[in-house]
């Protein structure tokens, strides 16, 4: 029994396949034109001066970026399990499992939108306070340590995949796990609009933060680390608010904001 428990708790490995590297290039892409698109507006406050349409398209960018390599080690499993049309349907399960990102769009926007309203004054402070702390107090949650589990070891739910039927089999599989990621990593998502939605270091600091949760053999300590220094964090950005660039910025960054959400606006 107990080396069976240490088999569980071992995290997925990689097995590169031709289909897990176009995955993996996907990201690469997704990752550059992510950087293309947020030249000049990473530390604006709230929504960069995007409208809801552009601002899910950047999202869905910046979440194939940041999220698809997190995933490489669970659809390395998944695909050994595919014995036929293995492109196309990991392609599916790939599809699946952003398709629930994207449906983060809407209630990120909107947390940025307020981010704008508040942002540089007192309310963006305390803004910056409730976002850290929120995502302190969730990585000590017991739901955050099942989520966890689920996307390092999730060979009993592999088991479930496998006895779906169905030409949408895949998709049906990838938007599951996807679901499970999502409640494992929203609240680290949440910390992007604190540090500033296009803010390129963040997005790249905050994905290996997400891919060492789900391959460190002690990412349950890890997990708990990130937790207390949010927490540390939500107490200490009210004397140094520089924590909180998204938040709390410069005012010349307010001004740049504002010409953006002006120019938006005419568009």
């Amino acid at each position: 029994m107990a080396s069976t428990t240490r088999i569980q708790r071992r995290p997925l490995l990689v097995r590169l396949t031709p289909q897990l590297v176009l995955l993996l290039v996907v990201a690469a892409g997704a990752s550059a034109w992510t950087v293309v698109r947020a030249d000049g507006m990473w530390e604006m406050p709230g929504t960069g001066g995007l409208g809801f349409a552009s601002f899910a398209g950047m999202w869905t960018l910046m979440m194939a970026a940041m999220m698809l390599p997190s995933v490489s080690p669970f659809a390395s499993l998944y695909a050994r399990t595919v014995t036929e049309q293995r492109t196309r349907r990991l392609t599916l399960f790939a599809v699946g499992y952003l398709v629930v990102w994207v449906a983060a769009a809407p209630p990120v926007y909107a947390l940025a939108r307020l981010a704008g309203e508040y942002a540089g004054g007192d309310g963006g402070t305390a803004l910056a306070v409730v976002i850290f702390a929120a995502c302190g107090v969730y990585q000590l949650t017991p739901l955050k340590r099942r989520c966890l589990a689920h996307c390092r070891t999730p060979l009993g739910h592999m088991l479930h995949y496998a006895a779906l039927r169905g030409p949408l089999r895949d998709l049906r599989a990838g938007l599951d796990h996807g679901w499970y990621c999502l409640a494992c990593c929203w609240a680290l998502m949440a910390l992007i609009v604190a540090f500033g939605v296009m803010n390129v270091p963040a997005m790249v600091a905050l994905a290996s933060l997400v891919a060492v949760e789900k391959l460190w053999p002690r990412a349950e300590l890890f997990s708990r680390v990130i937790g207390a220094g949010a927490i540390v964090a939500a107490a200490a950005v009210i004397w140094l608010p520089g924590l909180a660039p998204g938040l709390t910025g410069s005012a010349d960054t307010m001004d740049s904001a504002a010409s953006q959400d002006s120019m938006d606006m005419e568009r």
